[in-house]
Parts: C-alpha cells; structure tokens; sequence
C-alpha cells in the first residue's frame, strides 16, 4: 500500500475557483485531469497515447482517449465512469499538489484521501504546470491527440490559456469537448461554482429539511454527482455524432441547469402549477402515506405509491377498514387527509422492529425498510447479490463499483487511482518523465 502525509483541507466540493490570470487558489498554474484517445475522427478510429502505463480496457469505449482537465468531483466523477467502461483516461494534474481532492481528507485510506479515491481509479496522471510554455506545449499535444476534453476552469480560464474550444478545434475538428461550469459561461461565468452554493440559489434547500427548520444540504454533494452524470450523457451523445459525421462539438453543463432539472417533479409543480414547494421533513408533497414512521426499535421508511400497495398495507397491519375508508381509499384523498392517516399508522407501526416490519411488508409488496447506515447498506447490497465493492487488490481502497451493468461490454476495473504525475513518462516520453512521474509520490 502506498502513502502519502495527509495535506492541509483545500476548498469545498464544485468548480473550484481560478485567479483571473487563470491560475487556481494562487498556485502558479491550474491544476487539471485529462482524458486523451488518438487523433479525432470516427469513434474509435483513434489510438490510445503511448506507453506501457495505460490503463486502456476492451469494453465500450476502447480506444476513446479522454484530456481531462477537470478537478474535484464532477468532472473526475463522470470521467471515472468513461474509464470503467475502457476510455483512456488522462488526469491533468499540477505539480506539487495535484487535484484539489488529494488534501481533502479524514478519512485517508493508505495515507490517500478517501475523497480523491473514490473518483480516479482507471486514470493515468500526468503532471504540468500550465503556466510553463513547455508544459503547456505537451498539454497541447494531448489535447490534439484526444477524442474527449474535459474542463471545469472559470469560464474563459482555458482560452487563456490557449486552450479553448475553437482554438483546439482547428487543430482537431473531431473533439468532443465538455466544459462543466457553475453558472453558464453568460451572466453566471463571474459566480464560483460551489456544490453548497448551487444547492442553496437552486432551490434543493428549500425543499430538504424540517418544515420549520433552516435549509437543509444533502448529505452528499448530490449537484456534482448528477452534473457528472448529464455530462457524461452529453458527451456520448456527442460521440455518437461524431461516429455518424466525423465532427465534433462543444459540450456544456452548468451545475444550476443540472440542479433544476434534477429537481423533476418539484421544478414541474412550480413551472406547470405556480406552486412554490416547501421543506417537508420526510414527507411527500403527492403521495401518502409516504414518509418516515418510528417503528419500535428504530425508524422505517414507508413508501406507499399506488392504492393497491395500500390495500395490502392496511390488511397486514390488521387495518382493512382504513382501505375503505372515504378519506384514505384513493391517494389524493390520502394526501388531504394525511395527518389522520398518519395517527392511525403510527401507533400498529410502533408495534414491530424496523426489520420486522421490513419482512412482513415486502412479502406483500409493500415497499419499505429501516433506515440503514452506509455499513449496512452495502451489507444489504451485498446480500443480493448486486456485488457493490471493488476487491481492493484490483483498484485500491475505498472503490464502489461502476452502476451500470453491461452484458456485453461490462466495466472493468484495471488500476488503482494514480500517484500525482505517476504516468508523465509513460504519455509524454521518458524525457518528460525525469522528476515529473515521481511528483507527488512517497
């Protein structure tokens, strides 16, 4: 297992904030990922870089080379998932200190940052200092090798540094290249992109929490993940393009456009019906019963969708009646009545365990569970059978397995996350990797 003294914390989850000379926090150069493939074309037409290091696989996007620029958890969470699925991946990163998440720890698996773990296996990392024209140069001839970029700068961060789109694009018309932003490159390019920042102005912390309670953040940087998420959409989707005309494209998310879309039913609520939705504890605005009860031991999630799994709720806890009942037989009326829907659950609920009520509920179709920490619930993941670790022999500490499962072309995990500059000679030539490759390391 490799080490590394822990660093002192770097800033908080989202676009991390450039200097206007394009550098980030002060250092002398933006830190960067990158993914890189041969020259643009048709999809799959390109080669991967050179070197013995490259963890390229055979699945999906074998062959597809990845200039990733990007930093924090968006973009290394979408490129990530490209790698699992065979993408070549090429993590840009500055000397000295790297990606911003290498400091951002406890917790340290191996004297690494868990958070950094947990986004960049599958990666090669190359180390340049973007404000030294020779490094800047080799940065350069990535790009134009690459068939995907990928770049979460402030927005006009990467044409200063000569590296914008229309700048790569003359020189390589099959890019496909994605730039994640906080706000849009319009109005909003001026505003930092921080996950808290776009959970409160985009609406989530009005709708999570107590009623009466302050805004609430979820418990995980939820905008970052689902950016990732819509750029990786993107990007394939560009892909496909390019395979069908040979051209690339611009791709761009914002995480405020993410936000709102994610926002699915709340956002059409307000958009189709003017409503202005409110923090609802557990509850939901349209559906009942549908929250969180307190069960003997401990509190059960109860999520009753349509009036069968009502029926058959109320049968179970030796309540027919309430099936029947004017006020609770169909789910709207559930809804208008939901506080004496809830006064007649709670008490029968409050009978049973959590994981009683679990067993008995779901051999009815009821769907509902125990509130469960993240050690068992990868212990229930793992009960069936949907094989939610990464052995840790293959990919290092601390890897969750790639969501998707593909019958033909599954994920494959093929190298742990990278030391800071651990490829430079691989990718660039043993020229270049004297005193790069070991930046960073132990």
């Amino acid at each position: 297992m490799r080490t590394r003294e822990p660093r002192p914390e770097g800033p908080p989850d989202g676009i991390p904030e450039d200097t206007p000379d394009g550098t980030t926090d002060g250092a002398p150069a933006p830190s960067a990922r990158s993914e890189a493939s041969g020259p643009g074309g048709a999809l799959g037409d390109s080669g991967a870089l050179p070197g013995s290091g490259a963890p390229s696989g055979s699945g999906a996007l074998a062959g597809i080379v990845v200039a990733d620029f990007s930093r924090v958890l968006a973009g290394p969470y979408m490129t990530m998932l490209l790698a699992d699925l065979g993408a070549d991946v090429i993590k840009i990163e500055r000397p000295g200190t790297g990606d911003d998440t290498r400091a951002w720890g406890p917790p340290f698996a191996g004297g690494e940052a868990t958070y950094f773990l947990g986004v960049n296996r599958n990666k090669r990392s190359v180390a340049l200092d973007l404000s030294d024209p020779a490094d800047l140069a080799s940065a350069r001839s990535i790009v134009d090798r690459a068939d995907v970029l990928v770049e979460n700068f402030r927005p006009g961060t990467m044409d200063r540094l000569g590296l914008g789109h229309e700048r790569v694009r003359a020189t390589n018309p099959g890019l496909v290249y994605c730039s994640v932003t906080g706000f849009g490159t319009g109005e909003g390019a001026r505003l930092p992109g921080y996950d808290l920042l776009v959970q409160a102005v985009g609406g989530l912390m009005s709708v999570t929490g107590e009623p009466d309670g302050p805004g609430t953040k979820t418990g995980v940087a939820l905008v970052d993940v689902v950016t990732g998420l819509h750029a990786g959409l993107g990007v394939l989707a560009a892909l496909r393009h390019r395979e069908l005309t040979g051209e690339g494209q611009l791709v761009e998310v914002s995480l405020l456009s993410s936000l709102l879309s994610a926002l699915t039913n709340q956002a059409a609520a307000h958009l189709g019906a003017g409503v202005v939705p409110r923090a609802m504890g557990n509850r939901h605005p349209s559906i009942a019963p549908y929250e969180v009860f307190e069960a003997r031991d401990r509190p059960l999630a109860l999520a009753v969708g349509n009036d069968r799994q009502f029926r058959a709720l109320c049968g179970r806890l030796g309540l027919p009646g309430l099936a029947d009942d004017p006020r609770f037989a169909v789910n709207t009326a559930r809804v208008a009545h939901r506080e004496e829907l809830v006064s007649a659950l709670g008490p029968v609920l409050a009978g049973r365990t959590a994981d009683e009520w679990f067993e008995e509920l779901t051999a009815v179709g009821v769907p509902c569970g125990p509130i469960n920490d993240l050690a068992a619930a990868f212990g229930l993941a793992e009960r069936l059978g949907l094989a939610p670790r990464v052995p840790e022999a293959v990919a290092g500490p601390g890897q969750v397995a790639h969501p998707v499962r593909l019958g033909a072309t599954p994920a494959t995990y093929r190298a742990a996350p990278p030391r800071l500059g651990e490829h430079t000679g691989d990718v660039l030539g043993p020229e270049r990797g004297t005193g790069q490759a070991t930046a960073g390391a132990p």
